[in-house]
C-alpha cells in the first residue's frame, strides 16, 4: 500500500473504506464491481457533492478471485468468466435476466450484516454500486422490508426477472439513478434498458443516463449522480 492510502477497517463481516463527513449529512454506500476492490470506487467521493461533506462507505468484496499471475481481485459472487469472455469475443453479451447467480444470497447476507453494523436505519442510507455491485444493491433494495433513501445503479443489469418484477411493485415509491454505456459488452445495454423499464412499470421514478462507451463511469454519469443525490438531500 502506498503512503497516504486509506486503510480498510472492519465493519460487521466485511472490510470497508470509510470517509467521514458531517454528522448531519447522509451516508452513501457504494459496492465495487467484479475483480476490483473497495479502492476502485473510493476516488468518487472527491467528485460527488464534495461541498456536502457526505459520509461514505466503500465495502470490499467478500470473495478473493485470481485475475492473473500474482494479481488478486475481489468479488461479491462468482461469475463464469469463460462464458463471459466467449460472449464478448463474439460481439454479444451474457443475459442474466433468468439467472439467480450462485453466491448472491451469501453476498446479500454479508452486505446486510455490514449495513446493520453501521447503526444507521436502512431507510436513511443511499446505496448503490457498479456492475456486479449494482446487481447486489438492486437485489438488496428490492428484497428489503424497507426502502433505502436512494438507489444508484451504475452499469448494472437485470437478474431474477420474475422475482425482481414481483418485489419491485412493493417498492413503488423508491427513486433511483441508473447509467449504462451503449457499447457495453460486459453487461449489455438492452438488459439494462429492460431493468429500467421493469422498475418504471413498478411505479418507480428515476433518471437513466446512457452514454457512448462501454463498461465505465464517465463524467456525465458522475454529474448525473450529483443531480440525483441533490434530490435526496
Amino acid at each position: 500500500m502506498n503512503s497516504g492510502e486509506p486503510i480498510l477497517e472492519d465493519l460487521g463481516p466485511l472490510k470497508v473504506l470509510r470517509v467521514k463527513g458531517d454528522s448531519t449529512s447522509p451516508t452513501v454506500i457504494l459496492f465495487h464491481g467484479y475483480g476490483a476492490s473497495a479502492y476502485d470506487l473510493y476516488p468518487l467521493h472527491e467528485y460527488i457533492l464534495p461541498e456536502m461533506k457526505l459520509n461514505w462507505i466503500f465495502p470490499d468484496g467478500n470473495l478473493s478471485i485470481p485475475l492473473g499471475p500474482g494479481y488478486v481481485g475481489k468479488a461479491w459472487f462468482p461469475i463464469d468468466m469463460e462464458a463471459l469472455q466467449k460472449a464478448m469475443a463474439s460481439g454479444t453479451f451474457r443475459d442474466f435476466a433468468e439467472i439467480t447467480p450462485p453466491g448472491l444470497d451469501i453476498a446479500r447476507e454479508k452486505a446486510l450484516s455490514m449495513i446493520e453494523a453501521t447503526g444507521i436505519p436502512f431507510k436513511n442510507l443511499i446505496i448503490g454500486g457498479f456492475s456486479q455491485g449494482a446487481m447486489l444493491t438492486t437485489d438488496i433494495s428490492l428484497r428489503s422490508e424497507t426502502r433505502p433513501k436512494g438507489l444508484v445503479i451504475l452499469s448494472g443489469t437485470l437478474l431474477n426477472k420474475n422475482i425482481w418484477k414481483e418485489l419491485a411493485v412493493k417498492k413503488s415509491m423508491l427513486t433511483f439513478f441508473q447509467s449504462h454505456g451503449r457499447q457495453d459488452l460486459v453487461l449489455g445495454y438492452k438488459p439494462a434498458k429492460d431493468l429500467n423499464q421493469m422498475l418504471r412499470d413498478a411505479g418507480m421514478v428515476g433518471e437513466f443516463v446512457e452514454f457512448n462507451g462501454g463498461h465505465e463511469i464517465p463524467l456525465d454519469v458522475i454529474q448525473g449522480v450529483n443531480r440525483y443525490l441533490k434530490t435526496l438531500i
